[in-house]
């Protein structure tokens, strides 16, 4: 079951677009990691939180570009052929759409961190 889960979000991962997928996951870690220093270490001149705050937002931001890029090759794609099947089009909007949504994941996980920082002081 850990494996088919693996795989599943490998291919995700892949099919919105590695090149903005990859980075989005870095940023996460980079929240998750600078959430739990905060945690432990703590933040006395709120630099961290700071950070975290513009590294979510830009993570979010990175997403809605992805998807931009996505649908315009997509368009470019579908106004170059003669016909287009519903079904490729619903799966190239899956595959444009899964872009944005991992930056939304980023932003909503980092934000809830930032939420148990204020809680915590």
């Amino acid at each position: 079951m850990k494996f088919l889960f693996f795989g599943q979000f490998s291919d995700r991962m892949n099919e919105g677009g590695p090149s903005f997928m990859y980075p989005m996951l870095f940023m996460l870690l980079i929240c998750i990691a600078l959430i739990v220093y905060t945690f432990v270490k703590g933040d006395v001149q709120g630099k961290l939180k700071k950070l975290i705050s513009h590294i979510s937002l830009f993570a979010l931001v990175w997403g809605f570009l992805g998807m931009m890029v996505g649908l315009i090759g997509a368009f470019d794609a579908i106004s170059k052929a003669t016909a287009i099947d519903s079904g490729v089009l619903a799966g190239g909007l899956k595959i444009g759409l899964l872009s944005p949504l991992f930056g939304m994941i980023v932003f909503l996980i980092a934000r809830l961190g930032l939420i148990g920082l204020t809680l915590r002081k």
